[in-house]
């Protein structure tokens, strides 16, 4: 009986969730995809450069 309930439970807190209209959810998933890009590209930089100093150094 204890999953029954829990099921229950589990419904009535879900009606209480405020659900992202389709603009709101369309924007925070290109700020999404924007961020992780430009992180990304961030790092694939700075790995790059650091893979160049060293190559100056050890080779």
């Amino acid at each position: 009986m204890k999953i029954v309930s829990f099921f229950k439970d589990v419904s009535r807190e879900m009606k209480k969730v405020s659900w992202p209209r389709g603009k709101e959810l369309t924007n925070s998933t290109i700020t999404v995809i924007a961020t992780v890009t430009f992180i990304a590209l961030f790092f694939v930089v700075i790995d790059l450069g650091i893979s160049q100093i060293l190559n100056l150094f050890f080779e």
